[in-house]
């Protein structure tokens, strides 16, 4: 077991072996009837070499532009490299709220970092995941848009995993690097040394490209 999504024709295989029911990731989607959106810059054409952001819904950061996540800051950078591109897509995945635990439980989890828990502790004390969203929807959205191959806009590792799958490869890292405050300090911190977030140009060999975002650059 490496992590990486197994193809429909093995999961038949083995439901089909063990007498097990086998659901889609179309199925689940119309059975919760969460709507994730999908926001597309320029012509996709053949799906190679897609720009791409996978963002997970952060009502906190995105709407109230709070200080204490850089969700907010990665969501405006994230569109000013699809736009800077000319081509992209950005997936806007609901219900993952707070890393999947829901607004109400990351309220929960807020107070109890202003008690001295980091972002970590803070779910676990809850007795909560540390990390419970799913990317299938997000990786299916994408395979229906026309992405074939990507570069992916993240710092988290487990995206690479989590997008691979319904014919999609990530074939380059971009990392979306916002500002670290006061505010945010801790929380940066966290996902680097408990949850494997990386900030620089030290990619772990996850996949064979890494390009640097840059801004300034003329048009």
């Amino acid at each position: 077991m490496d992590g990486s999504m197994a193809n429909l024709t093995a999961l038949k295989e083995l439901a089909a072996e063990y007498s097990l029911p086998i659901i889609s990731i179309a199925d689940l989607i119309r059975l919760d009837g969460t709507e994730h959106i999908a926001v597309v810059k320029g012509d996709i054409g053949n799906g190679q070499d897609v720009l791409v952001r996978v963002h997970s819904e952060c009502l906190t950061g995105d709407i109230l532009g709070s200080a204490r996540c850089d969700c907010g800051n990665q969501l405006d950078l994230a569109l000013q490299l699809i736009e800077k591109a000319g081509r992209g897509v950005l997936v806007y995945l609901r219900g993952h709220e707070g890393r999947g635990i829901g607004l109400g439980q990351k309220l929960r989890a807020y107070n109890l970092q202003d008690q001295g828990h980091d972002t970590v502790e803070a779910n676990i004390e809850l007795g909560l995941a540390v990390d419970d969203r799913e990317y299938g929807i997000g990786a299916q959205i994408l395979r229906d848009i026309g992405v074939r191959t990507m570069r992916l806009m993240t710092n988290n590792p487990a995206k690479f995993i989590g997008l691979k799958g319904y014919g999609l490869a990530v074939v380059g890292r971009v990392p979306v690097i916002s500002p670290v405050t006061e505010e945010n300090q801790r929380y940066l911190e966290t996902k680097r040394t408990k949850m494997g977030h990386v900030y620089g140009s030290d990619l772990p060999d996850i996949s064979p490209g890494f390009i640097k975002p840059d801004l300034n650059e003329e048009q």
